[in-house]
């Protein structure tokens, strides 16, 4: 297993994901919440790379695996903002893996560069709510996604008693 790319100090986000779109790896940076006594919020999630593409968020049920899938072109950022997943990212060829776990309390921004197969499981049982940045908006008579099955290649999708 191998370790994800993280941001250098002050690094903006724009900058980490082209380094992480360079190197073809994909980088986990954690996120600071502002708290008051009103609650909390996350403040310039997307700060620096919106420009295109689009904005999607996605409900996950407990105990499901939405995975492998794969986009030639498209660099994806999830945000967790409610519930808990466990991220599994892989090279092209399955030699390089990659996993996180996000969710409430490890507040972070994936960065998934294009060419590396990714999915998730929900860890819990709570529902899992994904906020996430595609750079290049969905085209449904050219989609950039190619799908295998859950347990193709590798199988992440445990959770290990400890």
């Amino acid at each position: 297993m191998n370790d994800l790319l993280r941001p250098h100090v002050g690094e903006s986000l724009a900058d980490f994901k082209s380094r992480c779109e360079r190197g073809s790896v994909p980088g986990l940076m954690s996120l600071s919440a502002w708290v008051d006594d009103r609650g909390w919020s996350f403040m310039g999630l997307m700060a620096g790379i919106l420009g295109g593409g689009q904005i999607n968020y996605s409900v996950q049920q407990p105990a499901v695996i939405k995975a492998w899938h794969m986009h030639e072109r498209q660099t994806d950022v999830w945000c967790l903002l409610h519930g808990c997943l466990k991220a599994a990212v892989m090279s092209r060829g399955g030699e390089q893996r990659w996993t996180a776990v996000l969710g409430e309390r490890n507040p972070s921004l994936l960065v998934i560069p294009p060419g590396l197969w990714h999915g998730a499981m929900t860890i819990g049982t709570a529902w899992a709510g994904l906020l996430y940045y595609v750079d290049r908006e969905y085209d449904p008579e050219q989609p950039d996604e190619q799908r295998q099955p859950h347990d193709w290649r590798w199988n992440p999708w445990v959770v290990v008693p400890r």
